[in-house]
């Protein structure tokens, strides 16, 4: 990245992870996946990234946003459903989406 990048320094993101999934639909309740497994699944994911410097993370060194997403799409494991693309917004009109 350019030096006279703004991203080039050091600066916080909050980011929004969208997890999506796909599936058959489960006959007696009518979906794919419980979206608390959704989030039961991620939770270890977001424990190790919160509040982190996630240039320190192994894997993360240069924590782009697609970076990130890919990062996740890795890791993530939904019993019973398949994870077919991750999306980070780093704000209301960025954002991207890596797919399975």
């Amino acid at each position: 990245m350019p030096k006279n990048h703004k991203c080039s320094r050091l600066h916080g993101h909050s980011f929004r992870v969208i997890i999506t999934v796909s599936g058959p639909v489960d006959p007696v309740y009518g979906w794919v996946v419980d979206y608390a497994d959704i989030t039961s699944a991620f939770a270890p994911l977001h424990n190790l990234l919160d509040h982190q410097y996630l240039n320190e993370i192994e894997g993360l060194e240069n924590p782009t946003s697609e970076i990130l997403a890919a990062f996740i799409m890795d890791r993530i494991q939904i019993p019973c459903a398949k994870v077919t693309k991750v999306t980070i917004k780093e704000t209301c009109t960025s954002s991207c989406t890596v797919y399975a």
